[in-house]
């Protein structure tokens, strides 16, 4: 992994130059600069699609409706005009064929990951909008690269750039998948979600009828995205108070919504 001189010459000049010249999210200073987001992204791509026997992804040339399908709606988010590093990352959609499993991510640099089993676990278009719209927030308000800025430390992630622990590449790309976001992370996440979809024809607030099947379930077994996502609590709540704040009004019809969602995802 190649990280940009702006890193290097940061973390020797010290953590008050990065606090004033780092990139910065609500959460405070990220030592990662967007070039590093989308080298770290790229890294993790290439080891999730080199490990097919855990990520068995769908071929696109012989899944071609289906990618159409959600590519669509992927750029119905990113031209919603919301998305600040739209033009920055390549936002590349691939499905995972697991319907065991209800969960999706997104790298740094926007390489995003869909299960077969979130989908078919969803009931309608504007739920995928939704949980897609809080992925792809991850990526865009550099969630991760802050996270791991935190977790791993500047002296850490200086001695990576100077060559004196490179292993430690590795394990920053492979921790990206199952990184586990704060409270604050999640609720920004759902609220950009709700920023991203008002100016589309889906509800703003998708992700809300994502996390009231979840509460309405009762599982004993939660979809596995609450394993790298806390619990529903009132979030609910929230992503529909976020939606009544932005007075946004869907105009999605229920044909498309619902019963052209289910047709796309029984035909996975």
């Amino acid at each position: 992994m190649k990280y940009s001189k702006a890193l290097l010459f940061a973390g020797i000049l010290g953590s008050s130059v990065l606090a004033g010249s780092c990139g910065k999210n609500s959460t405070g200073f990220n030592i990662f600069t967007i070039d590093d987001d989308k080298q770290l992204g790229l890294q993790a791509k290439q080891q999730i699609e080199a490990d097919p026997s855990q990520y068995p992804i769908l071929d696109p040339s012989t899944h071609q409706a289906a990618y159409t399908y959600i590519n669509a709606l992927r750029d119905d988010i990113l031209n919603s005009g919301m998305v600040t590093h739209k033009d920055d990352f390549l936002w590349e959609v691939k499905i995972i064929a697991n319907d065991d499993i209800q969960n999706a991510f997104c790298t740094p640099g926007g390489y995003i990951y869909v299960y077969t089993g979130l989908i078919k676990y969803l009931d309608r278009k504007s739920a995928l909008a939704g949980v897609m719209g809080h992925e792809m927030a991850h990526a865009d308000r550099r969630h991760s690269t802050n996270q791991m800025t935190k977790q791993y430390g500047v002296q850490t992630l200086l001695d990576v750039v100077l060559g004196k622990n490179q292993n430690m590449i590795t394990e920053i790309a492979q921790g990206l998948v199952n990184l586990r976001f704060s409270r604050a992370d999640e609720s920004e996440a759902d609220h950009y979600s709700v920023i991203y979809l008002c100016p589309t024809r889906y509800h703003s607030d998708g992700a809300a009828y994502f996390f009231q099947k979840i509460i309405n379930s009762g599982a004993s077994n939660p979809p596995e995205f609450l394993s790298t996502h806390p619990n529903p609590d009132n979030r609910v709540a929230q992503i529909e108070q976020y939606a009544a704040d932005g007075k946004c009004v869907s105009q999605i019809q229920d044909d498309e919504d619902i019963t052209g969602y289910t047709a796309f995802k029984n035909n996975l």
